[in-house]
Protein backbone atom coordinates (compact mmCIF):
# COMPACT_ATOMS: atom_id res chain seq x y z
CA UNK A 1 0.00 0.00 0.00
CA UNK A 2 1.23 3.66 -0.50
CA UNK A 3 1.13 6.26 1.77
CA UNK A 4 0.30 9.60 0.23
CA UNK A 5 0.81 13.09 1.86
CA UNK A 6 -0.41 16.09 0.73
CA UNK A 7 1.23 19.44 1.19
CA UNK A 8 -1.18 22.05 0.79
CA UNK A 9 -5.23 21.32 1.04
CA UNK A 10 -6.47 23.93 -1.62
CA UNK A 11 -8.96 23.24 -4.82
CA UNK A 12 -6.50 21.49 -7.20
CA UNK A 13 -5.39 19.51 -3.63
CA UNK A 14 -8.86 18.07 -3.12
CA UNK A 15 -9.55 17.42 -7.03
CA UNK A 16 -6.76 15.17 -6.80
CA UNK A 17 -7.57 13.37 -3.23
CA UNK A 18 -11.75 13.06 -4.99
CA UNK A 19 -10.05 10.62 -7.51
CA UNK A 20 -7.87 9.16 -5.13
CA UNK A 21 -10.37 8.76 -2.87
CA UNK A 22 -12.71 7.16 -5.24
CA UNK A 23 -9.98 4.83 -6.89
CA UNK A 24 -9.37 3.38 -3.82
CA UNK A 25 -12.67 2.61 -2.94
CA UNK A 26 -12.97 1.17 -6.75
CA UNK A 27 -9.64 -1.18 -6.07
CA UNK A 28 -8.20 0.21 -8.56
CA UNK A 29 -4.67 1.02 -6.62
CA UNK A 30 -3.41 0.38 -3.40
CA UNK A 31 -3.12 3.61 -1.04
CA UNK A 32 -3.82 5.54 1.46
CA UNK A 33 -4.13 9.47 2.06
CA UNK A 34 -1.97 9.60 5.51
CA UNK A 35 -1.21 13.37 6.19
CA UNK A 36 -1.72 16.79 5.10
CA UNK A 37 0.13 19.96 5.73
CA UNK A 38 -1.20 23.24 5.18
CA UNK A 39 -0.30 27.09 6.20
CA UNK A 40 -4.11 27.55 7.04
CA UNK A 41 -4.53 24.73 10.05
CA UNK A 42 -8.29 25.35 9.67
CA UNK A 43 -8.26 23.81 5.63
CA UNK A 44 -5.45 21.20 7.35
CA UNK A 45 -7.93 20.18 9.43
CA UNK A 46 -11.25 20.03 6.99
CA UNK A 47 -9.08 17.96 4.44
CA UNK A 48 -7.36 15.62 6.85
CA UNK A 49 -11.12 14.67 8.45
CA UNK A 50 -12.48 13.85 5.00
CA UNK A 51 -9.78 11.83 3.81
CA UNK A 52 -9.13 9.76 7.08
CA UNK A 53 -5.76 11.33 7.25
CA UNK A 54 -3.83 13.40 9.94
CA UNK A 55 -2.65 17.12 10.24
CA UNK A 56 1.04 17.00 9.97
CA UNK A 57 2.58 20.38 11.80
CA UNK A 58 5.24 20.63 9.39
CA UNK A 59 6.47 19.46 5.73
CA UNK A 60 8.95 17.27 6.91
CA UNK A 61 6.29 15.18 9.01
CA UNK A 62 4.46 14.39 6.33
CA UNK A 63 7.25 13.23 4.14
CA UNK A 64 8.85 11.08 7.35
CA UNK A 65 5.20 9.44 7.12
CA UNK A 66 4.39 8.68 3.05
CA UNK A 67 6.27 7.54 0.49
CA UNK A 68 4.79 9.71 -2.26
CA UNK A 69 3.72 13.50 -1.80
CA UNK A 70 1.33 15.96 -3.66
CA UNK A 71 2.85 19.17 -3.89
CA UNK A 72 -0.17 21.43 -4.17
CA UNK A 73 0.98 24.49 -2.77
CA UNK A 74 1.06 28.15 -4.20
CA UNK A 75 3.99 28.09 -7.39
CA UNK A 76 6.74 30.00 -5.34
CA UNK A 77 6.87 27.36 -2.57
CA UNK A 78 6.87 24.84 -4.76
CA UNK A 79 10.79 23.58 -4.20
CA UNK A 80 11.38 23.46 -0.66
CA UNK A 81 8.80 20.98 -0.30
CA UNK A 82 10.58 18.93 -3.47
CA UNK A 83 13.73 19.25 -2.00
CA UNK A 84 12.55 17.81 1.04
CA UNK A 85 10.79 14.96 -0.39
CA UNK A 86 13.66 14.33 -2.67
CA UNK A 87 16.12 14.66 0.52
CA UNK A 88 14.18 11.84 2.13
CA UNK A 89 13.46 9.47 -0.91
CA UNK A 90 10.05 9.94 -1.18
CA UNK A 91 8.66 10.03 -4.69
CA UNK A 92 6.99 13.58 -5.95
CA UNK A 93 3.47 14.43 -7.98
CA UNK A 94 4.13 18.46 -8.35
CA UNK A 95 1.69 20.72 -9.69
CA UNK A 96 1.82 23.12 -12.40
CA UNK A 97 3.79 25.30 -13.43
CA UNK A 98 6.97 23.90 -11.36
CA UNK A 99 8.47 27.19 -10.13
CA UNK A 100 8.02 30.84 -11.00
CA UNK A 101 10.05 31.61 -13.90
CA UNK A 102 12.46 28.85 -15.96
CA UNK A 103 15.35 28.89 -13.49
CA UNK A 104 13.65 28.31 -10.58
CA UNK A 105 11.95 24.98 -12.96
CA UNK A 106 15.40 23.75 -13.91
CA UNK A 107 16.38 23.93 -10.40
CA UNK A 108 13.20 22.12 -9.17
CA UNK A 109 13.79 19.45 -11.60
CA UNK A 110 17.28 19.11 -10.93
CA UNK A 111 16.41 18.39 -7.24
CA UNK A 112 13.87 16.08 -7.99
CA UNK A 113 16.07 13.69 -10.56
CA UNK A 114 16.59 11.88 -7.48
CA UNK A 115 13.02 10.41 -7.07
CA UNK A 116 10.65 9.55 -8.96
CA UNK A 117 8.50 12.17 -10.15
CA UNK A 118 5.69 13.74 -12.56
CA UNK A 119 4.20 16.71 -13.17
CA UNK A 120 0.70 17.97 -13.62
CA UNK A 121 0.17 18.38 -16.79
CA UNK A 122 -3.03 17.01 -16.34
CA UNK A 123 -4.78 17.92 -20.20
CA UNK A 124 -2.29 15.44 -21.77
CA UNK A 125 -4.78 12.23 -20.15
CA UNK A 126 -7.92 14.05 -21.53
CA UNK A 127 -9.68 11.80 -23.92
CA UNK A 128 -10.39 14.48 -26.75
CA UNK A 129 -6.21 15.39 -26.60
CA UNK A 130 -4.84 12.27 -26.83
CA UNK A 131 -7.52 11.62 -29.68
CA UNK A 132 -6.34 14.86 -31.51
CA UNK A 133 -2.95 14.17 -31.50
CA UNK A 134 -3.56 10.12 -32.55
CA UNK A 135 -5.82 12.07 -35.99
CA UNK A 136 -2.76 14.29 -36.24
CA UNK A 137 -0.15 11.74 -36.71
CA UNK A 138 -2.68 9.36 -38.34
CA UNK A 139 -2.45 12.10 -41.66
CA UNK A 140 -6.44 11.83 -41.53
CA UNK A 141 -5.78 15.66 -42.08
CA UNK A 142 -2.74 15.80 -44.06
CA UNK A 143 -0.08 17.65 -42.81
CA UNK A 144 -0.54 20.26 -40.37
CA UNK A 145 -0.82 23.87 -41.56
CA UNK A 146 -2.40 25.77 -38.55
CA UNK A 147 -3.55 25.77 -35.27
CA UNK A 148 -5.69 28.11 -33.56
CA UNK A 149 -6.01 27.29 -29.82
CA UNK A 150 -8.39 29.97 -27.63
CA UNK A 151 -8.37 29.12 -23.35
CA UNK A 152 -10.84 31.04 -21.41
CA UNK A 153 -11.64 31.75 -17.89
CA UNK A 154 -12.49 33.84 -15.07
CA UNK A 155 -9.50 35.63 -13.09
CA UNK A 156 -9.30 32.76 -10.49
CA UNK A 157 -8.88 34.78 -7.33
CA UNK A 158 -12.37 34.26 -6.74
CA UNK A 159 -15.45 31.62 -7.63
CA UNK A 160 -14.79 28.51 -7.10
CA UNK A 161 -10.70 28.86 -7.14
CA UNK A 162 -10.80 31.53 -5.16
CA UNK A 163 -6.64 31.52 -5.26
CA UNK A 164 -5.99 35.06 -4.20
CA UNK A 165 -2.18 34.16 -4.48
CA UNK A 166 -2.71 34.13 -7.65
CA UNK A 167 -3.16 37.90 -8.18
CA UNK A 168 0.18 38.12 -6.77
CA UNK A 169 3.34 38.17 -8.87
CA UNK A 170 5.51 37.32 -6.60
CA UNK A 171 3.95 33.85 -5.76
CA UNK A 172 2.69 33.13 -8.79
CA UNK A 173 5.24 34.47 -11.14
CA UNK A 174 2.46 35.79 -13.89
CA UNK A 175 -0.90 35.58 -14.59
CA UNK A 176 -2.69 33.67 -17.35
CA UNK A 177 0.07 32.20 -19.27
CA UNK A 178 2.38 30.80 -16.84
CA UNK A 179 -0.54 29.68 -14.72
CA UNK A 180 -2.82 28.43 -16.83
CA UNK A 181 -1.70 28.08 -20.62
CA UNK A 182 1.25 26.52 -19.34
CA UNK A 183 -0.91 23.62 -20.25
CA UNK A 184 -1.66 25.01 -23.69
CA UNK A 185 1.74 24.93 -24.79
CA UNK A 186 2.39 21.66 -23.81
CA UNK A 187 -0.73 20.41 -25.60
CA UNK A 188 0.38 21.73 -29.00
CA UNK A 189 4.20 20.92 -28.52
CA UNK A 190 2.16 17.12 -27.54
CA UNK A 191 0.43 17.51 -30.79
CA UNK A 192 2.27 19.47 -33.45
CA UNK A 193 5.82 18.47 -31.79
CA UNK A 194 8.94 20.93 -31.08
CA UNK A 195 8.54 24.60 -31.18
CA UNK A 196 11.32 26.50 -33.10
CA UNK A 197 10.37 29.88 -32.60
CA UNK A 198 7.57 32.08 -31.34
CA UNK A 199 6.67 35.27 -30.63
CA UNK A 200 3.97 37.17 -27.98
CA UNK A 201 2.30 39.97 -26.17
CA UNK A 202 0.49 40.07 -22.63
CA UNK A 203 -1.92 42.73 -21.37
CA UNK A 204 -2.94 43.50 -17.63
CA UNK A 205 -6.69 44.96 -17.42
CA UNK A 206 -7.47 44.11 -14.19
CA UNK A 207 -4.97 45.68 -12.07
CA UNK A 208 -2.80 43.45 -11.00
CA UNK A 209 0.87 43.97 -11.91
CA UNK A 210 3.15 41.74 -13.17
CA UNK A 211 0.12 39.25 -13.14
CA UNK A 212 -1.52 39.13 -17.20
CA UNK A 213 -5.39 38.20 -18.17
CA UNK A 214 -4.43 38.43 -21.65
CA UNK A 215 -1.50 36.76 -23.43
CA UNK A 216 -1.37 36.14 -27.34
CA UNK A 217 1.65 33.48 -28.59
CA UNK A 218 2.21 33.26 -32.06
CA UNK A 219 4.02 29.44 -32.58
CA UNK A 220 6.44 27.71 -35.14
CA UNK A 221 6.53 24.05 -35.43
CA UNK A 222 9.46 22.33 -36.82
CA UNK A 223 7.17 20.55 -39.22
CA UNK A 224 6.20 23.70 -40.92
CA UNK A 225 2.62 24.43 -39.17
CA UNK A 226 1.96 27.17 -37.04
CA UNK A 227 -0.08 28.27 -34.16
CA UNK A 228 -2.13 31.04 -32.68
CA UNK A 229 -2.58 30.78 -29.04
CA UNK A 230 -5.05 33.35 -26.71
CA UNK A 231 -5.46 33.09 -23.70
CA UNK A 232 -8.10 34.96 -21.17
CA UNK A 233 -8.72 35.77 -17.58
CA UNK A 234 -12.06 37.78 -17.27
CA UNK A 235 -14.57 38.33 -14.90
CA UNK A 236 -17.63 36.25 -16.01
CA UNK A 237 -17.92 34.13 -13.31
CA UNK A 238 -20.56 32.09 -15.17
CA UNK A 239 -18.10 31.01 -17.22
CA UNK A 240 -15.18 28.42 -16.22
CA UNK A 241 -12.37 26.94 -17.62
CA UNK A 242 -13.27 26.43 -21.77
CA UNK A 243 -10.95 25.71 -24.39
CA UNK A 244 -11.48 25.65 -28.10
CA UNK A 245 -8.87 24.41 -30.45
CA UNK A 246 -9.17 24.11 -34.51
CA UNK A 247 -6.07 22.34 -36.09
CA UNK A 248 -5.99 22.16 -40.21
CA UNK A 249 -4.56 19.95 -42.30
CA UNK A 250 -3.87 20.17 -45.69
CA UNK A 251 -6.63 17.48 -46.10
CA UNK A 252 -9.25 18.42 -43.25
CA UNK A 253 -9.52 20.03 -39.99
CA UNK A 254 -10.07 19.05 -36.08
CA UNK A 255 -12.09 20.64 -33.47
CA UNK A 256 -12.71 20.86 -30.08
CA UNK A 257 -14.74 22.29 -27.60
CA UNK A 258 -14.55 20.36 -24.46
CA UNK A 259 -11.03 19.98 -23.35
CA UNK A 260 -11.80 16.90 -21.20
CA UNK A 261 -14.13 14.39 -23.58
CA UNK A 262 -15.08 16.15 -26.87
CA UNK A 263 -16.09 14.95 -29.26
CA UNK A 264 -13.62 15.62 -31.31
CA UNK A 265 -14.76 16.86 -34.99
CA UNK A 266 -13.27 16.12 -37.93
CA UNK A 267 -14.21 16.89 -41.33
CA UNK A 268 -12.78 16.61 -44.83
CA UNK A 269 -13.75 16.64 -48.32
CA UNK A 270 -15.78 12.68 -47.57
CA UNK A 271 -17.57 14.99 -44.89
CA UNK A 272 -18.18 15.44 -41.09
CA UNK A 273 -17.59 12.55 -38.50
CA UNK A 274 -17.43 13.57 -34.40
CA UNK A 275 -15.30 11.26 -32.52
CA UNK A 276 -16.39 10.15 -29.27
CA UNK A 277 -13.86 10.50 -26.62
CA UNK A 278 -14.63 8.48 -23.63
CA UNK A 279 -12.47 8.38 -20.48
CA UNK A 280 -11.52 4.76 -19.73
CA UNK A 281 -13.73 1.95 -18.10
CA UNK A 282 -12.28 2.37 -14.84
CA UNK A 283 -12.64 6.07 -14.62
CA UNK A 284 -16.27 5.66 -16.12
CA UNK A 285 -17.03 3.17 -13.30
CA UNK A 286 -15.47 5.34 -10.52
CA UNK A 287 -17.38 6.20 -8.14
CA UNK A 288 -17.85 10.20 -8.95
CA UNK A 289 -20.36 12.43 -9.64
CA UNK A 290 -21.37 12.91 -13.21
CA UNK A 291 -21.40 16.67 -12.89
CA UNK A 292 -18.84 19.57 -13.62
CA UNK A 293 -16.82 18.32 -10.74
CA UNK A 294 -16.61 14.92 -11.27
CA UNK A 295 -15.28 15.13 -14.97
CA UNK A 296 -12.78 17.60 -13.66
CA UNK A 297 -11.56 14.94 -11.24
CA UNK A 298 -11.66 12.43 -13.74
CA UNK A 299 -9.22 14.19 -15.57
CA UNK A 300 -6.76 14.37 -12.71
CA UNK A 301 -7.45 10.43 -11.91
CA UNK A 302 -5.94 9.37 -14.84
CA UNK A 303 -2.98 11.31 -14.31
CA UNK A 304 -2.68 10.42 -10.28
CA UNK A 305 -3.39 6.55 -11.25
CA UNK A 306 -0.33 6.86 -13.96
CA UNK A 307 1.73 8.10 -11.10
CA UNK A 308 1.05 5.41 -8.92
CA UNK A 309 1.21 2.80 -11.14
CA UNK A 310 4.57 4.35 -12.82
CA UNK A 311 5.89 4.19 -9.00
CA UNK A 312 4.18 0.27 -8.86
CA UNK A 313 5.97 -1.06 -12.32
CA UNK A 314 9.48 0.82 -11.20
CA UNK A 315 9.59 3.13 -14.30
CA UNK A 316 9.80 6.88 -14.97
CA UNK A 317 6.43 8.57 -14.42
CA UNK A 318 5.01 10.62 -17.20
CA UNK A 319 4.89 13.61 -18.22
CA UNK A 320 7.97 14.01 -16.76
CA UNK A 321 9.56 17.19 -14.97
CA UNK A 322 11.97 17.10 -17.64
CA UNK A 323 8.67 17.51 -19.72
CA UNK A 324 7.63 20.62 -17.99
CA UNK A 325 10.97 22.24 -18.05
CA UNK A 326 10.40 22.13 -22.22
CA UNK A 327 6.61 24.13 -21.37
CA UNK A 328 8.51 26.37 -19.20
CA UNK A 329 11.39 27.27 -21.62
CA UNK A 330 8.18 28.41 -24.41
CA UNK A 331 6.39 30.30 -21.49
CA UNK A 332 9.55 32.03 -20.28
CA UNK A 333 10.40 32.35 -24.56
CA UNK A 334 6.74 33.90 -24.48
CA UNK A 335 7.31 36.26 -21.56
CA UNK A 336 10.52 37.57 -23.45
CA UNK A 337 8.85 37.77 -26.59
CA UNK A 338 6.74 40.27 -25.14
CA UNK A 339 8.71 42.25 -22.58
CA UNK A 340 10.58 43.05 -26.05
CA UNK A 341 7.10 44.41 -27.98
CA UNK A 342 6.07 41.09 -29.64
CA UNK A 343 9.86 40.32 -31.05
CA UNK A 344 10.35 36.33 -32.16
CA UNK A 345 12.30 34.24 -29.86
CA UNK A 346 13.71 31.00 -31.45
CA UNK A 347 14.26 28.52 -29.52
CA UNK A 348 16.85 25.62 -29.88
Amino acid sequence: MVRIGFVGAGVIAWAHALGIQAMIRAGVVDAAVVAVHDLDAGRAAGFASANGASVAASVDEVVAGCDALWVCTPTASHRPVVEAAAAAGVAVFCEKPLATDLAGAEALAAVARAVPAQVGLVLRFAPVFRALRDVVASGAIGPPMAAIFRDDQYFPVQGLYASTWRGDVAVAGGGCLIEHSIHDLDILRFCLGEVTELSARTADFSGHPGVEDLATVALQFAGGACAQLVSVWHDITSRGSTRRVEVFGRGGVAWLDNDFLGPLHVETSDGTRALACPPPGWVRDLPLADDAVGLAVRAYAEADRAFLDALAAGTAPEPSLAEAVVAHRLVDAAYRSARAGGVPVRLA
